[in-house]
């Protein structure tokens, strides 16, 4: 009994797109020894026969910055085959951070993320000031998967610049010093890399800008070379789009990135009309890495939107005054007041004048990407079932039609808001798109949008519906494991996961491909302080393995928390 877990006779999907083939996987000490056919005893036997065996999933766009403190299981995640998460993306985190700064990075985290104040003030114990010390107490936690970290800027700005940090006002070339010192910190500590955003639709829940929204090119450059003095690391961008193009803010980050010697990874949105600007964000990206530069756009495999309703943090009449009238009653008696003609019709008379703290409640009534989510969710979904085709197909307005719909299940309704990467109703530039060498998928944001976005299900969802169920523009199933495991692996740094090989580290999910099935997004009270969020769970996982330790079975998690912190690159075993 020399080995400590063997997985025998499933079809070996290797995680770097080779053919499948049927073999047996052995495991001691957290380490993949044996590819092929098994002959020594093991502690633990799975019977894979007929089920596919792939590296675990990584995922390189979560916000477990604080879910990673507070609860030893990162779902939904870990429901969905992910066995390594980076988070600090998008330049928002928790570290570094004086005493007296707590609450400026809640309000940061509350409007970014959608968490709720109380349940960090609840949840998160504080005891870090600097980068290095947040590592130590997230690597003190046992949880289910690991997780990796990068410094987040709008944090290290603060810090270093106080209340001018927060206010956006320039970085004097003594801040640039001192940014550029703890950014070399931060990677010698084990970050992964750095992360920045200068969307315009990320605001403080008070509705500032963030910290990071104004940063110079000198700033980015300054931060980078620090990065590059600790060791090197990933860049991580969201641009904004303030004139109708990515220039010139995205190429200066792709510049800084260069000098530095450094990768980048950005988000790239695709929008759903209009001119198609992610034609000029990989032109740009095919030229910068022409010149020898490391840039990924990084996509998300379906509609990129937000789930709305009754329960959730935004619907189309959340910034109606009529609807707040009764805004704060229960659930179920909101829902009841809502049936009330009288009621009805004075909301469906008003008009949304409420000014929200967060921009994106005003997208709530875009009906024509906006559609009824079902118990077996369609994220590629039928224009004739928009909320707009909907009405017209009734005779009654949008709002109507959405009031109804919202009603439906007697409030716990869940509508997707489709309001990007569904260029002309469909997925097609999606499906080109994430077939180059240059495009990562990710943007799950697992830990963040408690109550509007559930998006880090996305696994699950290339697997059935890329790589099963569409009807045209399949992946198969070795590429969409290798999109899943190797390529995120690679992007990161992480040189020793995201394959099936002997010597890389013992993370795997046994699935069974054809019963795969994604579950409708649900609402759960599980967060500190009794805090809301999203959860979606799927059927088909047979088993899920972190480090040679099985922490899922069948959907249900284990007693197993084998998770660690990743400090720093790792290269590929000998």
């Amino acid at each position: 009994m020399s080995l400590d877990l063997v997985v025998r006779n499933g079809t070996i999907v290797d995680g770097l797109g080779g053919r499948p083939y049927v073999g047996d996987v052995a495991i001691r000490d957290g380490v993949i020894t044996e590819i092929g056919a098994v002959s020594g005893g093991a502690r633990h036997v799975i019977d894979a026969t007929g089920l596919l065996v792939t590296p675990g999933f990584v995922d390189l766009h979560t916000h477990y910055d604080g879910q990673s403190i507070w609860s030893d299981r990162l779902n939904p995640s870990s429901a969905h085959g992910v066995t390594t998460a980076l988070m600090g993306n998008c330049g928002v985190g928790f570290a570094p951070c004086r005493l007296d700064d707590h609450d400026v990075l809640v309000d940061l985290m509350a409007g970014v993320e959608d968490i709720p104040g109380v349940v960090m003030t609840d949840g998160l114990p504080w005891t870090w000031e600097t980068f290095p010390q947040f590592m130590d107490a997230v690597d003190k936690r046992h949880r289910d998967i690991d997780v990796a970290a990068l410094l987040p800027h709008s944090p290290l700005r603060v810090y270093v610049m106080g209340q001018r940090g927060a206010d956006r006002e320039p970085a004097t070339p003594a801040d640039l010093a001192q940014m550029r010192r703890l950014a070399q910190e931060a990677v010698q500590a084990g970050a992964l890399g750095f992360s920045s955003s200068r969307l315009m639709t990320h605001r403080t829940k008070t509705g500032s800008q963030i910290p990071s929204y104004d940063a110079s090119y000198a700033e980015i450059l300054a931060i980078s070379r620090g990065l590059a003095e600790g060791g090197g690391g990933l860049i991580q961008f969201v641009p904004d789009l303030p004139d109708g193009a990515y220039q010139p803010v995205l190429q200066q980050v792709f510049d800084a990135a260069t000098l530095a010697g450094l990768p980048v990874t950005f988000s790239l949105l695709i929008g759903n009309a209009g001119a198609p600007l992610w034609r000029d964000a990989m032109a740009m990206v095919e030229a910068a890495n022409g010149s020898g530069a490391t840039i990924t756009a990084q996509i998300f495999p379906r509609p990129i939107g937000l789930m709305v309703g009754l329960d959730l943090s935004i619907h189309p009449f959340v910034l109606y005054p009529s609807y707040h009238e009764i805004a704060r009653l229960p659930l179920a008696e909101r829902v009841a007041e809502m049936r009330r003609p009288e009621v009805r019709q004075r909301i469906l008379a008003d008009q949304p004048t409420i000014v929200p703290t967060n921009p994106l409640a005003y997208l709530a009534q875009s009906w024509d990407w906006t559609f009824p989510l079902g118990d077996e969710p369609d994220y590629e979904p039928d224009p004739a079932q928009s909320i707009a085709a909907r009405a017209r197909a009734r005779g009654v307005s949008p709002a109507e039609e959405a009031y109804d719909r919202l009603l439906d299940d007697d409030g716990h309704a869940i509508m997707l808001d489709a309001l990007a990467n569904f260029e002309n109703n469909s997925l097609d530039t999606v499906s080109t798109l994430m077939r180059r060498d240059d495009v990562v998928l990710g943007l799950g944001d697992g830990g963040a949008h408690y109550g509007m976005i559930c998006d880090s299900s996305f696994p699950t969802y290339v697997l059935t519906h890329w790589a099963r169920d569409r009807a045209s523009g399949r992946l198969s199933i070795e590429a969409a494991v290798r999109e899943l495991t190797s390529t995120p692996a690679n992007v990161a740094g992480l040189g020793d996961r995201g394959r099936l090989a002997v010597g890389y580290k013992a993370d795997l999910n046994v699935i069974d491909h054809q019963n795969l099935r994604l579950h409708k997004p649900v609402v759960t009270y599980d967060l500190p302080a009794g805090g809301r969020r999203l959860d979606q769970t799927a059927d088909g996982y047979v088993a899920t393995i972190v480090a040679g330790e099985v922490i899922a079975e069948n959907g249900k998690p284990t007693a197993a928390r084998p998770g660690k912190l990743v400090r720093g690159r790792r290269s590929a075993p000998a």
